[in-house]
């Protein structure tokens, strides 16, 4: 299916809003909520302070993780009278570990247009100044709150090789750390916090030194882990082990062998030969 953004159908906006600082908000995502119909939005009392400041009066109705199924005919019969929507969260980008995701989905199936502005996220400022990330990174979001699923995850990211950014809330800071440090080992970290406000703190060490001595923190949190740069020669291991680590990271044996072939610039048949010992 092929969306023209903007050929004036009834169109369902994402739009981004501050994760701190009311300055960061674009002129456009203002210009678009003034001029949608109605706003879904996560916490209503939330959007209400943020339209208040800015002077806007729109319709508003509840949509969050609880209830966002029970909107989408809401949604759609809107779209069908040719109204357009919005969408936000109560900080940063809708569907980005927020909800907006369903609204999307359904929107998109039934043939509407579905717009995300560009505009505030917590990822982009904490991985730029974690100082950890130049180039690729991998966007996790919050890990699972139990334990024993945490730790399952954090197996399967384990040999990533570049960084992985978390969310996290402040009571659960320290259980995670200790659990990244369990499966990561001692690798160095950023944690990230209130991004944008005024108290904002970037905490750039170890995972090890940081367990030991952080103290209680508060606010919105941004984890930035190192990746894994243990194996930096796929040379230097044999190539049943290669295989097998991709093998205990969730890969079928097939998408395995492919991925180390491709890593060491040897073909497919070659590493299927050795590691199925023919």
């Amino acid at each position: 299916m092929r969306q023209k953004s903007y050929d004036n159908t009834p169109t369902l906006y994402l739009v981004p809003t501050p994760i701190g600082n009311m300055e960061d908000i674009t002129l456009r995502a203002l210009n678009i909520l003034k001029e949608v119909d109605l706003i879904f939005a996560e916490d209503t009392r939330v959007t209400n302070m943020l339209l208040n400041h800015f002077g806007i009066k729109k319709k508003l109705i509840s949509s969050h993780l609880y209830n966002e199924e029970n909107n989408e005919k809401k949604e759609i019969d809107y779209l069908k009278e040719g109204k357009n929507i919005a969408v936000v969260s109560d900080r940063g980008t809708p569907v980005i570990s927020d909800p907006g995701y369903i609204l999307a989905q359904n929107a998109i199936k039934e043939g509407y247009n579905v717009v995300c502005l560009p505009g505030p996220t917590a990822v982009i400022p904490a991985v730029v100044m974690s100082g950890l990330a130049g180039g690729p990174f991998t966007f996790y979001g919050f890990l699972n709150s139990k334990d024993s699923k945490q730790k399952k995850e954090l197996e399967k990211l384990k040999s990533i090789p570049h960084p992985i950014v978390f969310y996290e809330a402040p009571h659960r800071l320290l259980k995670t750390l200790n659990n990244i440090y369990e499966v990561f080992g001692n690798r160095n970290i950023a944690i990230v916090r209130e991004i944008s406000k005024k108290y904002e703190e970037v905490i750039r060490d170890t995972l090890e030194n940081i367990i030991n001595e952080i103290d209680t923190l508060k606010g919105e949190i941004v984890l930035v882990v190192d990746g894994n740069h243990e194996i930096k020669n796929y040379d230097n291991i044999p190539i049943e082990t290669h295989v097998n680590l991709y093998i205990e990271d969730g890969l079928k044996p097939n998408d395995a062998i492919k991925k180390v072939a491709k890593e060491r610039n040897i073909p497919k048949s070659e590493v299927y030969s050795k590691y199925h010992k023919l």
